[in-house]
């Protein structure tokens, strides 16, 4: 059976085969060609992709990005079809699950909703679920630097507090929106914002959600 990782990395790929190596993406400063390597050096290449989050390693991520991103573009969409290789942690399905369902998804919407005649997608509720129990766990770890409270919520009602604090903000939509939201792409995301008008704008300016 197909997992959500596993489909959303195939996705993934279409959009990118379809929109070509230099359409624009969410991520500042990339291209399509950019996210692709990224994708594929956090997968393949642990010795670099570290440089992310650690500063010693961060020179050694930018020559090893700058190596696939000189790559032909149709051979970086293969890898990312193909996925890790065979001795990866990712190639257990458990792992590729937890670690790729979110990572997928919300690089998938990272190119689509940079391009002009982007629509919505349309997800199942089961995956909506899903996604759901990733913000659950992660919420806080996302939400750690920003300046106000804020408290992600479902339509149905169920919440999950990202950052406690005064003046509370809340963040109402679907979990895929909240999702994008709370990885920084706020501006993308179709939620809707309750607070005071000055929070709010303190929140959008501070570009403290995500990682």
């Amino acid at each position: 059976m197909s997992t959500f990782a596993k489909r959303e990395r195939l996705l993934f790929a279409d959009l990118l085969e379809t929109v070509g190596p230099e359409a624009p993406t969410l991520c500042e400063g990339w291209r399509t060609r950019d996210l692709a390597a990224h994708v594929i050096v956090r997968e393949r290449r642990p010795d670099a992709a570290g440089g992310a989050l650690i500063k010693q390693l961060a020179s050694r991520l930018e020559k090893v990005m700058a190596e696939y991103t000189a790559k032909p573009y149709e051979e970086l969409i293969q890898l990312i079809r193909t996925g890790p290789p065979r001795f990866s942690p990712f190639q257990v399905k458990q792992v590729d699950e937890a670690a790729n369902t979110v990572e997928f998804y919300v690089h998938t919407e990272d190119v689509r909703r940079a391009q002009p005649d982007w629509s919505r997608r349309e997800l199942d509720p089961v995956f909506q679920d899903a996604l759901w129990s990733r913000l659950e766990r992660t919420a806080r770890l996302l939400g750690r630097g920003v300046p106000t409270g804020l408290v992600l919520r479902r339509p149905d009602g169920q919440t999950v507090v990202a950052h406690k604090g005064a003046p509370v903000v809340t963040a109402t939509g679907e979990p895929s929106e909240l999702l994008l939201f709370a990885f920084g792409r706020d501006r993308a995301a179709q939620v809707e914002l309750e607070g005071d008008a000055e929070a709010i704008d303190t929140l959008h300016s501070s570009k403290q959600l995500g990682f």
